[in-house]
């Protein structure tokens, strides 16, 4: 009986990912972020509601140079997260399956999230 010889280390780095599972590893990220931020987010909007020191104050936070980064981040992630899983739910229903047609949805969600969000915050850097 002969044995498979098994890889004594997987580098990560060295790997090349097709596009359907960096979409895929993007959704679970994009999902991942939201998660964690809603915690603060919801602060912050409790805070910005409760007096008008509260508010001037999350303005102030929001108004950051890298809270703005972390917007934009999080609005990409929001989009992204949306237009993947309505992939998915078209793959659920064998829509789109083809090795062609996921490679074309997948390379066509992450350049329409990434799009929308450039779209969307135009005028945030202004």
């Amino acid at each position: 009986m002969t044995t498979k010889q098994r890889p004594k280390h997987l580098n990560l780095v060295k790997i090349r990912f097709p596009i359907t599972a960096i979409a895929s590893i993007l959704h679970r990220l994009s999902g991942a972020m939201m998660f964690f931020m809603t915690p603060f987010l919801i602060y912050y909007f409790a805070l910005s509601l409760q007096t008008p020191p509260g508010f001037a104050a999350a303005v102030n936070w929001i108004n950051s140079g890298l809270m703005r980064l972390v917007m934009v981040v999080l609005l990409w992630s929001l989009i992204h997260h949306l237009l993947m899983g309505i992939r998915f739910l078209l793959v659920d229903f064998d829509i789109g399956i083809e090795l062609s047609r996921a490679r074309a949805s997948a390379i066509g969600v992450t350049i329409t999230a990434l799009l929308v969000t450039l779209w969307m915050v135009k005028g945030l850097f202004v």
